[in-house]
């Protein structure tokens, strides 16, 4: 982090709920340019199929069509963040006792003055409240910043969410498991086979942000801190979580969907990702582009299709807007209203930028069942450390929070290989 990137958070005008107007204006724009879209892009394939090869020109408004349709979709998909967030809970509905947290809390936070607050967790045995540990927020404020990162962490919104107050989450599953069959009714039963048992683990890691403010801001009894610290968190604390749920290595950080090892669907194990070929390297196929899509469907079994979702960067989803079916219909769809996902074949579509670009050899596009698939384990409890001196005369607040991820069951999700086995 430099300290000259440091914004004033005086600048930060409230966030204001969006209208129901604003919505269908921007639904109905990026409407309007996807049908410009679908207009141009039909003419560059016309030209491919008369000339071999699309007019340049062609070629680089259908860019700007997709970079503009990209555009929309976030602002469209800001709008209807917004639109759905409640107010925090109001002072008069605490308790008691939360709301002298509360109070300590803000004390510290705005002055420093830590004892309060130190003597609360004391009484209520929480480890770590010295001066290198931090405090931990108030609970209304916890949930604010859960909530939020629900809704702007891509793979956290899709995927299972379990809270613990240990270090590991650990998981039990039967690789074996009870035999069983049909039997008359005075038929003898054979002994069941006892099950073979073993466990996934999932350690919590440090995850941290540190947003920074003026004295000016903290003495300002019009400032709701449990909104500030929630929104100066929400980005930097998604962020990092987008990467680790898809890519991270488990070291430090959660390990993503895409880490463990990666095998032929036909050949599939337990333990490692089942993936379709495009049957060409670094594309797809020429001639029936969306017959590896459709075979990337149907490698999940049927149980988990019910609740599947494509997962993508924004550039896979732009190579993908452009696929038709035999029937000349786009296989991509844009949402039926303004606050529903985009659809692929049918399906859901989530963007997730950690994903890799199609290049070959990637497995850029991953389909499943993320809710059965992946587990996001979060350590309950948020710490913030108010650190007035490093950054003089801003004030930096060091704030933590433990979580974990893992595949959990490695035959709901699968990937697109982009090459030719």
């Amino acid at each position: 982090m430099t300290y000259a990137d440091l914004r004033s958070p005086e600048t930060k005008a409230a966030e204001a709920a969006p209208s129901s107007l604003e919505v269908v204006t921007a639904f109905d724009d990026f409407m309007r340019t996807f049908e410009a879209f679908k207009e141009v892009n039909d003419e560059r394939l016309a030209e491919i199929e008369a000339r071999l090869s699309p007019d340049a020109g062609t070629t680089e408004k259908l860019a700007r069509l997709d970079d503009a349709l990209d555009r929309q979709q976030r602002a469209l998909d800001q709008l209807t963040l917004k639109s759905r967030r409640p107010a925090l809970e109001a002072g008069g509905r605490e308790s008691a006792a939360r709301g002298e947290h509360k109070a300590a809390f803000d004390a510290y936070v705005r002055r420093g003055e830590a004892a309060s607050l130190k003597g609360l967790e004391a009484k209520a045995l929480v480890a770590g409240t010295d001066a290198q540990g931090g405090y931990v927020v108030p609970e209304v404020t916890e949930r604010e910043i859960g909530r939020r990162l629900a809704e702007v962490s891509p793979i956290r919104a899709i995927a299972t969410v379990q809270a613990m107050t240990a270090s590991v989450y650990r998981k039990p599953f039967a690789t074996e498991g009870f035999a069983s069959g049909w039997a008359a009714e005075t038929a003898t039963r054979s002994q069941s086979a006892t099950p073979v048992l073993d466990e996934l683990a999932f350690p919590a890691m440090e995850l941290y942000a540190m947003p920074a403010a003026t004295q000016t801001l903290l003495d300002d009894a019009a400032v709701d801190l449990d909104q500030w610290i929630a929104q100066e968190v929400e980005t930097a604390f998604a962020e990092q979580e987008s990467v680790a749920f898809v890519t991270g290595d488990g070291t430090s950080r959660p390990q993503g969907f895409l880490t463990p090892a990666k095998i032929a669907n036909a050949s599939w194990e337990w333990g490692k990702i089942g993936y379709v070929a495009t049957g060409t390297a670094g594309a797809f196929d020429e001639d029936e582009p969306g017959d590896s899509l459709l075979d990337l469907v149907y490698a999940l079994r049927s149980g988990y299709r019910q609740n599947a979702s494509f997962v993508m960067n924004r550039r896979s989803q732009a190579a993908v807007r452009k696929l038709k079916d035999a029937e000349g219909r786009y296989l991509w769809e844009p949402p039926a209203g303004g606050n529903g996902p985009a659809t692929l074949l049918g399906f859901p579509v989530v963007e997730a930028e950690a994903m890799p670009d199609i290049a070959d050899g990637a497995h850029a596009v991953a389909f499943g069942d993320f809710r059965r698939g992946y587990l996001v384990v979060d350590r309950i409890g948020v710490r913030v450390l108010r650190d007035p001196f490093t950054a003089k005369p801003y004030v930096l607040f060091y704030t933590t929070k433990r979580v974990g991820g893992g595949v959990q069951d490695f035959d709901a999700i699968k990937t697109l290989k982009f090459g030719v086995s």
